[in-house]
């Protein structure tokens, strides 16, 4: 299969990292700034996948490109499923991931279920369609912060199955239960049938 470009809706530097790092040589993915597009796609809607279809929708509209994008949400079960699609400034517009997890743990207080799950959903517009991919990662969120690697609420988190946090893990380790990695190794499986 000859090399795909894909325009993938984010500046988010780890995110594209991460994604690279599974798709390999396969396809070339480039970022909104290397496609010459600077906006802030809003992110209005109250699901992660309505979010998702929002920023491929207005990046495909700007491209006339095969593109993607994919939001990400940490739901805590004890927060009746918060910060969900508001992860990213749950603490406010300031996106700082210090105040997210900040606000999380002072949120949980004392309380001792601390299950939670990263969902998330790409979607992918081919050929003018849109197709949506999942991946969840269930967890649970720890009472202080390990690790150094990692982004976003990756020092708090620990996967089921695993004994460390995101944040402890190299990218090797973190893919092997990343929701990430799930919802990307299902937009790839649909591509190599293209």
């Amino acid at each position: 299969m000859s090399q795909v470009t894909l325009v993938f809706a984010t500046n988010n530097q780890h995110k594209v990292e991460e994604i690279r790092k599974v798709t390999g040589d396969r396809f070339h993915i480039i970022t909104l700034k290397e496609a010459g597009i600077d906006i802030d796609i809003p992110e209005p809607h109250d699901t992660i996948a309505a979010n998702a279809t929002e920023k491929s929708t207005v990046i495909h509209r700007l491209t006339q490109q095969n593109c993607f994008s994919e939001d990400t949400g940490l739901e805590v079960d004890a927060l009746n499923g918060e910060p969900g699609v508001k992860s990213a400034r749950y603490a406010g517009d300031g996106r700082s991931s210090q105040d997210n997890i900040d606000k999380l743990i002072a949120n949980l207080g004392s309380n001792h279920t601390r299950t939670a799950r990263f969902r998330t959903v790409i979607s992918l517009i081919w050929n003018n369609t849109e197709h949506l991919f999942e991946g969840v990662c269930e967890g649970r969120i720890i009472e202080e912060q390990k690790g150094l690697s990692g982004f976003g609420y990756d020092p708090v988190f620990v996967p089921e199955g695993g004994d460390k946090t995101f944040a402890e893990m190299t990218m090797e380790e973190k893919n092997t239960f990343s929701h990430r990695r799930k919802a990307t190794d299902l937009l790839i499986a649909f591509l190599q049938q293209q």
